[in-house]
């Protein structure tokens, strides 16, 4: 369907592209440029690039983590908070940035995204202590919410609708590509050339990306916010999800029941209920709480939420299990996780094609069917498993992460008016980066209870002494091994077997977790994204599609 187009004054040209049936209400997005054909694959190349740059972030740490562990004496909770400060980050400021970029240009927002972001991965790779480390990664997060919601919402509203499935799936599958070269980069670039140079890269991407993005994408506007930014809910939400969020995470070195834990529970927790409160009333929230009702966009963040809380997890945890148990070095753990992310790179714009012409409903639920079929295997472990059967797991990883990555946002972009595309794209995947974060913290602490109790049955069935070392032993399984020699006289041979045991215990457990997040998705959106059925009166009432959102 054609656009149309109508001149205004300053000699711009505004172009409002119709909807798609399946897609209807995302193209009302506002594109300005000078008169003229808009370069629409140049201006999505560039964009592709700032896109990859936040997934390699996310995954080029998992493999790079034992050698920054050794040079900055970093604890594995340190390496835990270098991952999860960044999901944090992405979390609490993707809805701002998302309607901070609709009022005030997308365009404009997004090169001030990647300016912090180049800054940022500068001087996390001149860190020369955990907490700097992390206190960088978290501005790499935060710059990172703009690329995210920037360019998802700049390519949705440059495509036309019969075109848009096909480009968000081809996003992802540059996304993808960056969640495939993350952990190989990792690997090849920690030997030869330093742990630093995972950050580094970044900057001349971030320069070519630039280069291509000043002369091809036209500027973009959503909704303007006309009361100004919500600065209470913003402050809520700044400080309620990092307080949860390292409550959960330092809950087990500090002590549940410490004042300071509590606190920072207890104030995320009332943080969180405060915000919603406050969105509810306010005049121009970060979150419109309202779309929730909509079953169709309640049932795509449920799918965004979802897939983060399972990939962060899995992670984190293969790659240790890989390397500590496996005993492979940082290249082989790579290269053993390529047909994870791998599939997500190949199969992505593939699904974005079928999501033109099924929808998201379908793509989704096989999706969540593969993470389930993943993580079931995934339980299955032993320090004895092949290596046939990792692929195996890992691979269904990959199929279901490129079912549900594309579609979900497709969902969430068709539950909502075009004029929201920036709340809607920031309000998913603040679920989505909130699974994550909340996911990792989760699923650790499964993991380290599942794996003390092993120890501790391990230690009493052969009649040896516990102790506080047993926590330590846990928590860094790369030195499990070194502290039963130590603690209970044990041989090199029984002490790394028991400690491979115990990890794998752990794993499972976190696994066992996965499964059951992977198969509540999977039934929420069955019946969250059934097609409503069409009154037979339909035809004698216009219904008002400035709210309503589509038919899924």
């Amino acid at each position: 369907m054609p656009f149309r187009h109508t001149r205004r004054q300053n000699r711009h040209v505004k172009f409002e592209c119709p909807g798609n049936p399946r897609l209807k209400g995302i193209g009302d997005s506002v594109i300005e440029q000078k008169s003229g054909p808009i370069r629409k694959w140049w201006a999505f190349t560039g964009l592709g690039i700032l896109s990859f740059l936040g997934c390699i972030d996310l995954t080029i740490v998992s493999t790079a983590a034992p050698v920054i562990q050794d040079d900055l004496g970093a604890t594995v909770t340190e390496l835990q908070l270098i991952v999860n400060v960044f999901v944090v980050a992405l979390s609490t400021g993707m809805v701002a940035t998302g309607r901070f970029s609709d009022s005030h240009g997308r365009r404009k927002v997004l090169y001030i995204g990647a300016v912090v972001f180049a800054l940022a991965s500068l001087c996390a790779g001149c860190a020369t202590t955990a907490p700097w480390l992390i206190a960088f990664r978290f501005c790499q997060g935060a710059a990172c919410a703009i690329l995210y919601t920037a360019t998802g919402a700049l390519v949705s509203a440059i495509f036309p609708p019969h075109e848009r499935g096909r480009a968000i799936g081809s996003l992802y599958g540059v996304n993808g590509l960056g969640l495939a070269a993350g952990p190989v980069l990792g690997g090849l670039l920690v030997g030869p050339a330093g742990w630093p140079w995972i950050f580094w890269l970044n900057v001349p991407l971030v320069v070519v990306a630039l280069a291509i993005c000043l002369p091809t994408v036209p500027e973009s506007y959503g909704e303007k916010m006309t009361g100004g930014m919500d600065w209470p809910g913003l402050a809520l939400l700044f400080t309620s999800v990092p307080s949860l969020v390292l409550g959960l995470t330092l809950g087990h070195t500090q002590g549940w029941s410490t004042a300071g834990i509590i606190t920072l529970l207890l104030y995320g927790i009332a943080g969180l209920a405060a915000f919603v409160q406050a969105e509810l009333r306010a005049q121009n929230p970060l979150i419109r709480f309202r779309l929730f009702a909509r079953r169709a966009f309640l049932s795509a963040v449920t799918a965004d939420f979802a897939l983060a809380f399972f990939y962060c997890v899995a992670l984190f945890l293969m790659p240790l299990y890989l390397h500590t148990v496996g005993g492979f070095d940082g290249r082989t753990t790579g290269l053993l996780l390529l047909p994870c992310t791998a599939a997500v790179a190949v199969l992505s714009p593939l699904v974005g094609r079928l999501v033109d012409r099924w929808g998201p409903r379908r793509l989704l639920c096989l999706g969540f069917l593969a993470f389930a079929l993943s993580a079931l295997a995934q339980t299955r472990l032993t320090p004895d498993t092949g290596t046939p059967a990792l692929i195996a797991g890992f691979t269904l990883m990959g199929i279901g992460w490129a079912l549900v990555l594309g579609p979900a946002t497709v969902a969430a972009l068709s539950a909502v008016p075009g004029h929201l595309a920036g709340t809607a794209v920031g309000a998913s995947w603040t679920g989505h980066n909130l699974g994550g974060a909340l996911g990792l913290a989760a699923g650790m602490e499964v993991y380290r209870l599942a794996a003390q109790a092993a120890l501790s049955d391990r230690l009493d069935r052969l009649g040896l002494p516990g102790g506080a070392w047993t926590a330590q032993a846990v928590e860094n399984p790369q030195a499990g091994s070194a502290l039963l020699q130590r603690h209970t006289g044990l041989g090199a041979q029984q002490a790394t077997q028991i400690s491979n045991a115990v990890f794998t215990s752990g794993s499972r457990a976190a696994m066992w977790l996965l499964l059951v997040v992977a198969l509540t998705a999977l039934l929420i959106i069955t019946v969250g994204l059934r097609p409503a059925r069409t009154p037979r009166a339909e035809h004698t009432t216009a219904p008002d599609r400035s709210e309503a959102g589509p038919r899924l």
